[in-house]
């Protein structure tokens, strides 16, 4: 019997019609049977600041209990201005404090990111790759998954419409669940 792992889905994008909040829908449509893919949301964490580590909000810590209850962490992004949106950078700081204590810590994990622009957010892509090193979450190397023109891949209800980009992301997924096994401290 193959064993079930949680994965904790982070999407950088808080718009309703979010293109990012679509691919991670896809994303779990498309995941192995082995994988559980679950939303995190980061938009009602409070910015971070140290001063309240003593004392911190109770969203805080569930949002901290929850990413460590995860046996990986898929991060699903826009860019903004060339690098991941405050939204998502605040969720990383928050897991990682207070120093020491980081629920990150290593959790495989990979990333995605989709733009309608033509590079498809390499930027956030891999500045968010930057933060990943630090907070030793062993990010799945290849495939790289960047889609631009991303505002053509989904119709009106939501659903992936690109056979392309499905077979690409399905491949994606599958390599996901390897990188989670190969990487698993269980």
């Amino acid at each position: 019997m193959t064993e079930t792992r949680d994965v904790a889905v982070l999407v950088g994008s808080l718009r309703k019609q979010s293109i990012n909040r679509k691919l991670a829908n896809a994303l779990g449509q498309l995941a192995p049977a082995s994988l559980k893919l679950s939303d995190i949301e980061i938009g009602q964490l409070p910015i971070y600041n140290q001063d309240s580590d003593e004392a911190p909000p109770a969203v805080w810590t569930s949002f901290r209990e929850r990413i460590r209850a995860a046996d990986a962490v898929l991060f699903v992004t826009p860019e903004h201005n060339r690098s991941v949106p405050a939204a998502l950078k605040n969720a990383l700081d928050i897991g990682s404090r207070p120093y020491g204590r980081s629920a990150w810590n290593g959790k495989p994990g990979a990333v995605v990111s989709a733009s309608p622009g033509a590079i498809g957010g390499f930027g956030a892509n891999h500045h968010l790759r930057q933060s990943l090193v630090f907070l030793n979450v062993p990010a799945m190397p290849q495939p790289e998954a960047y889609l631009g023109g991303a505002d053509k891949l989904f119709d009106a209800d939501g659903k992936l419409v690109n056979e392309g980009t499905r077979k690409f992301l399905q491949q994606f997924m599958d390599a996901f669940e390897s990188w989670i096994v190969a990487n698993s401290k269980r």
